[in-house]
């Protein structure tokens, strides 16, 4: 089924972690394309929620079977998440014929990301790095910083460490250790990847990337507290584009951004800037949408997230 899916999250490996994790998972194939949700219940309630992401532009007839299966399944509504370009015609023709389809007031995926052209030569990928970047990379490596691809377990272990580190650090609060190594266990063997930036031994920065279908991504990363003047994360990155290229890919998604013109004092501007450096391009994808079942509770849960938000 992985020839009908066009995103790492609409994979058959990511939809077996996702079971895993005991979540209810559900396929819809039409034609040449393939849409994997998954079915998020509300605790205490009757009621379950519907997550499509990163699948191609659904069509009349698929949201309308997703229509009947939310009502046979006591759903609120289907969120769904695009992995397309932002088409301004496209958003109000879909929103115009589909009554029951609203922008969603609460996105999962930033609207926004950076893509970068692999297919340029490696020489031509260092010019076009912001000079800033291509200082700090050769500091790194001037420093004695090493890359290594760790493919097993061992090299997921120092990722997590780093991960959960930074998560701690920065105060964000994302997926728990289980969903991580059980997402690692699943794709392992065919998309994800390890990268490790190591100094005299000490793992200062580590990233968990995947490969699927000529596209490279960016999924998650973290860093040491230690040795910041080393510059690892800059270097890392850079090999990460490398391994990208070697592999055959076509595109680096560095899977979120702000847009370009943004803010210095927004708290997403440090990784925006970070990933900027490269020589990637913003993107625009499609924006979140919900496919509304029952409105009168989507209205209830929409109201209760707000007084939720407020309060965390």
């Amino acid at each position: 089924m992985n020839d009908l899916a066009q995103h790492p999250m609409q994979s058959v490996e990511w939809g077996e972690a996702r079971k895993k994790m005991g979540i209810r998972v559900e396929r819809i194939i039409e034609n040449e394309n393939v849409y994997q949700l998954t079915i998020h219940p509300i605790p205490h309630s009757p009621f379950s929620i519907g997550y499509l992401p990163r699948s191609v532009l659904p069509t009349t007839d698929v949201l309308r079977q997703l229509l009947e299966f939310g009502k046979k399944n006591n759903l609120i509504f289907v969120k769904l998440e695009p992995y397309v370009h932002y088409d301004v015609s496209f958003s109000i023709d879909v929103l115009n014929e589909n009554k029951n389809l609203l922008h969603s007031p609460h996105a999962l995926f930033p609207e926004w990301t950076q893509v970068l052209d692999l297919r340029p030569t490696e020489e031509e990928l260092m010019k076009n790095l912001k000079s800033k970047t291509r200082y700090n990379i050769r500091l790194a490596q001037k420093k004695g910083v090493i890359i290594r691809e760790m493919f097993t377990d061992d090299g997921y272990s120092i990722f997590e460490k780093l991960y959960f580190e930074t998560c701690k650090r920065q105060k964000y609060h994302g997926h728990t250790p289980f969903y991580h190594k059980t997402m690692w266990d699943a794709l392992k063997e065919t998309q994800a990847h390890i990268l490790v930036a190591f100094l005299d031994e000490t793992p200062l920065a580590a990233y968990e990337l995947l490969y699927f279908k000529k596209r490279f991504y960016y999924l998650y990363g973290g860093s040491s507290f230690l040795h910041k003047n080393a510059m690892a994360p800059n270097l890392l990155m850079w090999e990460a584009i490398k391994l990208g290229k070697t592999l055959g890919g076509e595109t680096f998604d560095m899977w979120g951004s702000l847009p370009e013109n943004y803010s210095d004092s927004h708290p997403w501007a440090g990784f925006t800037r970070f990933k900027e450096g490269y020589g990637t391009k913003f993107l625009r994808l499609s924006p979140s949408y919900d496919l509304v079942i029952n409105p009168t509770v989507y209205k209830m849960y929409n109201l209760v997230y707000k007084i939720r938000e407020k309060l965390l």
